[in-house]
């Protein structure tokens, strides 16, 4: 077949599926694995020019809704004609079905299965480990800065500050992505901040923008100086590298615990 991928973390979906040869483009985020750099790239993922996929005579285009604005693209792909799915993974089990309907299109309904069923067993290993702590500490996860948005409940970082031995200070917002301001975030006060500005490297975020807040410095992650900066290839993009991104968590919060070398990988 041949894909085309508008997304990072559709490309790394394939990756997970042995379908990264069967690409013929990608847009311009995508950078994981290293083979698709070298593929014919088809613009931000917000901005995709559709003459160029067009022209490339896609079997199948992995869209997605995982990013505000992309609906553009998939209006266009409709337009077109132009052959596609369109994926909205907001959980983790959203990326496990995922794998499996995409799979299921690809003739590799198998090799889904069993990741699926790895993701599962790594999952569930975390989740009794986070049964054992006792102080679970309180997690700001900034996504953007200003205006603040940061997720809540319905969203993988939930998920993962649970299996992490913590908790999002937002899951009481039903929402995938909440808007706030840091002046709420003050009054939640919380233990940890985590910074993973989407679509900005590790290097240009400085944990000095956070303490330089008004009132921020009476604040307990700053106190006690646990503002992490994190890379948002494991933690923004709804792929199952995520797991990796659990783990680095989990250790950061809680080595005594999650101190195993025990690693997920599914690498082909």
């Amino acid at each position: 077949m041949r894909l085309v991928s508008l997304c990072p973390s559709n490309t790394e979906l394939l990756y997970y599926l042995n379908l990264i040869d069967d690409l013929v483009g990608v847009d311009d985020f995508s950078d994981w694995p290293e083979e698709v750099t070298h593929l014919p790239k088809l613009g931000p993922d917000l901005q995709i020019d559709m003459d160029k996929v067009e022209a490339l005579k896609p079997d199948l285009v992995l869209a997605s809704l995982s990013v505000p604005g992309m609906e553009r693209n998939i209006e266009s792909l409709q337009k077109r004609n132009i052959p596609h799915i369109v994926l909205n993974p907001q959980t983790l089990k959203d990326i496990q079905n995922d794998l499996l309907q995409v799979g299921e299109l690809t003739d590799r309904k198998e090799l889904a299965r069993q990741v699926v069923e790895s993701m599962e067993a790594f999952i569930k290993s975390y989740k009794e480990m986070a049964t054992t702590v006792k102080m679970k500490p309180k997690v700001y996860w900034e996504w953007w800065p200003k205006p603040v948005f940061t997720p809540g409940s319905v969203n993988w970082l939930t998920e993962i500050s649970e299996l992490a031995g913590s908790s999002n200070i937002y899951v009481d917002q039903e929402v995938a992505s909440h808007q706030t301001d840091w002046e709420d975030v003050r009054k939640r006060n919380p233990d940890v901040i985590c910074m993973i500005w989407v679509g900005v490297k590790e290097s240009k975020m400085n944990p000095d923008h956070v303490r330089r807040r008004p009132g921020w410095t009476e604040m307990k992650a700053v106190k006690q100086d646990n503002i992490f900066v994190l890379e948002e290839r494991l933690f923004c993009r709804p792929s199952p590298r995520l797991l990796e991104g659990l783990q680095k968590l989990a250790k950061l919060l809680h080595p005594d615990i999650f101190s195993t070398d025990k690693k997920w990988s599914f690498y082909l």
